[in-house]
């Protein structure tokens, strides 16, 4: 008969087990699901309790008082909870921290402006743009090879995404002289650098273009150094009230505008279908769909669930890819990525359009908000499971996976 186990003991075993078949793939969950099944009939606790009851026993000359195997099974369960860090890990995830905070302020001074203007003083654009190019490799290779040997994996993960997206803009990259050599750190030749074409940089770098390798880096140090927010609604559980809310409100309106119901034509005094849509209604739910968009952001952005983060980078990036057809009915995206309606150029855009294109756009961003708020809800994290599309750990990279 198997050992109850009480939600306590639950607890206590998720830390023990933690590890276990956390090989990757179907087969992996298959093992994690079977070790589970184990814990919770009771066979683990019984085993390892035999088993360290024998191991004491044989290690004491009669002394020993029963019970003491759950005396040393506690303990264990103890240091899984509380491990202990080595001093060179306790540098590591400091020196992360650090680099984290000065590789974002080299990446703000390559989006500023001013940095690709003369100065009075005689400092031309492009020694500024140098300086600060070499400033961002050395702080980029601090913070790569700080995360090889830090244990904050919510910080890790993006570190490695940003690894990624380094490799993706390799070659636009190598054309200003910078290149990534095969450790995934970044060498710059001085000589190429100052003889590039300041403009390459300044659009490699771009604030104004979400998608651009600045604004992706950025958005990766964003999310991997965010603490928690002093400005949103937290709970004693610590879910963000704010951000749930938001994300199941962009829920809502994104099936809405993805549904057929919004679009039903009107009818006449006599209820006859006329060709006329709603569009008043249609509107007003797409004008809930930015304010809800807008909402669900601003409140996330100090957000350090890998989970939460994950899904808005897919949200973010759907928009930016469909930022053309969202201008065409009156749906602007600023340089933050934020949303903007116009009411005349929405109200006078064509509906049959406005439904087709929310069909794919609409459902696709209420998907992504739905596990926002599920990730909030629940305190669960993604930095290192799987993805509800089936990928594993979609802030990391499978080419970087031996360096960090």
């Amino acid at each position: 008969m198997g050992i109850k186990i009480d939600a306590s003991m639950k607890q206590d075993y998720s830390y023990l087990f933690q590890g276990l078949s956390s090989n990757g793939g179907g087969m992996g969950n298959l093992n994690f699901l079977s070790d589970y099944a184990c814990i919770k009939n009771g066979s683990y606790g019984k085993l390892m309790k035999a088993y360290y009851g024998k191991t004491q026993d044989s290690s004491t000359t009669g002394t020993g008082t029963k019970g003491s195997s759950g005396n040393v099974l506690d303990k264990i369960i103890e240091e899984q909870k509380n491990p202990k860090v080595s001093k060179e890990t306790q540098e590591a995830n400091a020196n992360l921290v650090t680099g984290l905070s000065n590789l974002k302020s080299s990446v703000s001074t390559l989006q500023s402006d001013k940095t690709y203007t003369d100065t009075e003083n005689g400092k031309s654009a492009a020694d500024k743009v140098t300086s600060a190019v070499k400033d961002y490799v050395s702080n980029y290779n601090n913070v790569v090879t700080a995360a090889r040997g830090s244990t904050l994996t919510n910080k890790t993960a993006y570190v490695a995404n940003m690894m990624s997206s380094t490799a993706a803009n390799a070659d636009k990259l190598s054309e200003i002289g910078v290149t990534v050599n095969s450790n995934g750190l970044l060498e710059v030749s001085e000589d190429k650098l100052k003889s590039a074409d300041l403009s390459k940089v300044q659009e490699l770098f771009s604030a104004k273009d979400i998608m651009s390798y600045g604004s992706t880096v950025a958005s990766r140090l964003q999310f991997a150094g965010a603490s928690s927010s002093t400005n949103t609604v937290t709970d004693s559980t610590g879910t963000n009230n704010t951000v749930a809310s938001g994300a199941a409100s962009l829920k809502a309106d994104g099936k809405a505008l993805a549904s057929e119901e919004l679009y039903k034509k009107m009818l006449d005094k006599d209820g006859n279908e006329t060709d006329k849509y709603n569009i008043d209604k249609i509107f007003n739910t797409a004008k809930s769909f930015v304010k809800n968009y807008n909402s669900m952001f601003d409140a996330a952005q100090s957000s350090s669930n890998s989970g939460v983060v994950a899904n808005l980078s897919y949200i973010r990036e759907k928009t930016a890819r469909n930022e053309d057809a969202l201008k065409e009915f009156g749906i602007d995206v600023d340089e933050k990525g934020r949303l903007k309606i116009n009411e005349d150029t929405f109200k006078k855009s064509d509906m049959s359009k406005v439904q087709d294109f929310f069909k794919d756009y609409g459902s696709s961003v209420a998907s992504n908000a739905s596990l926002v708020d599920y990730y909030m809800t629940t305190g669960a994290n993604a930095a290192n499971g799987y993805t509800a599309a089936g990928a594993y750990n979609v802030q990391g990279s499978a080419r970087y996976a031996d360096f960090i």
